[in-house]
């Protein structure tokens, strides 16, 4: 990957193992940069939050972002301009959106700031859940922004209703909203579920590992409707379903001012010896936890494609003991890997792959 005009890094080429490959320094210096570099090639935004604007070096107008990899079966190249926001070629031939990337480059991300996939509300998993299946369907992102607009349109209405304090008038116009919701709520509502009946052996997996067999891991969906949505492969049956349910809370809704049921309401939960990790897990039992659902992902990703996305896992190894770091320095076999650190002490510890030395934006090998 070459780079230039990127966040606080210095302009210059990143030639990393096809193995694990570990970026050590201070803080501050632009280790979590270069992966984020990285993650904006899957046609995602920063993973920290961040506005493209922000991207860009302090005293520079623009920054390039150069990526050669493997995929479908062949050598491919991106290009990533960032001036004002993301612009993105593939192949020499111009993206309509930096976001068109989507399905290309494969890659999953870890950062402290993903504690709040356990930590935080059920939005938070439902997004993981969501972006990740954007990656192995690219259509996906369609059906969620149907579902987000029809949505959205709905609690506008509701809240305009209690505004006014006059229901009838909005009956008709709730009746075209609820079924554009039920639709889209449907197509949701069975990617998540055929997503997580995906993610369940390998997260049980990969938990196993991290944790020596000591624990043992375990993610279900908790879905709108009372019985097991899992079950449904129907998606007129859940469609009809959902209509229901949104005509008989429809009364409960005008009250609250929003749409009180449906896929937006749902949730991955994630339990540690069968209980629920968000109210019992410590804190190296929820990073642990976030860290084998990334790895799951990655291993999701690449079953359904046949190709190996990489792993981009920033500030991973502190606060695990040394087992769970061995475990994610030598037992990553077949995945390109990126793994941010502070202490070079991870690096002696590492069988293979390649060190890289990150200062003041300044990378070197080492």
């Amino acid at each position: 990957m070459r780079y230039s005009g990127f966040r606080n890094l210095e302009d210059g080429e990143f030639l990393p193992s096809p193995g694990i490959n570990i970026i050590y320094g201070d803080n501050a210096q632009g280790k979590t940069n270069l992966v984020e570099a990285l993650w904006l090639f899957t046609g995602g935004k920063s993973f920290r939050g961040a506005k493209d604007s922000e991207l860009v070096r302090f005293e520079r107008d623009k920054a390039v972002l150069t990526l050669d990899f493997n995929a479908q079966n062949r050598r491919q190249q991106a290009e990533i301009s960032i001036l004002g926001r993301r612009s993105a070629v593939l192949g020499g031939i111009k993206l309509p959106s930096a976001t068109a990337l989507a399905g290309v480059f494969g890659a999953v991300v870890f950062s402290p700031a993903h504690l709040t996939l356990i930590e935080g509300g059920p939005e938070e998993r439902r997004r993981f859940i969501d972006m990740a299946y954007c990656q192995l369907r690219p259509g996906y992102m369609k059906i969620l922004s149907d579902f987000n607009r029809a949505l959205a349109q709905r609690n506008a209405l509701l809240r305009r209703a209690g505004e006014r304090n006059g229901r009838m008038p909005m009956g008709d116009l709730l009746d075209t909203w609820d079924e554009k919701l039920a639709h889209s709520g449907a197509q949701v509502c069975t990617a998540r579920a055929a997503y997580i009946r995906k993610l369940t052996g390998p997260v049980s997996e990969v938990y196993d590992g991290i944790a020596n067999r000591t624990e043992s891991m375990t993610v279900h969906y908790d879905s709108f409707a009372d019985q097991d949505v899992e079950s449904f492969s129907n998606i007129p049956e859940l469609s009809k379903l959902l209509l229901t349910l949104l005509r008989e809370t429809r009364e409960t809704d005008f009250s609250a001012g929003y749409t009180t049921v449906g896929p937006h309401r749902d949730n991955l939960v994630v339990c540690i010896d069968g209980l629920d990790a968000r109210k019992y897990g410590s804190q190296g039992q929820k990073r642990s936890a976030v860290l084998a659902l990334k790895l799951a992902e990655a291993a999701v990703l690449r079953r359904v494609t046949g190709e190996s996305p990489v792993a981009l896992l920033d500030d991973v190894v502190s606060e695990l003991d040394v087992h769970r770091q061995d475990y994610i320095l030598n037992h990553l076999g077949g995945w390109q890997v990126f793994l941010t650190c502070c202490d070079p002490a991870a690096v002696q510890r590492m069988t293979g792959g390649s060190a890289f030395c990150m200062k003041k934006g300044f990378l070197k090998e080492g």
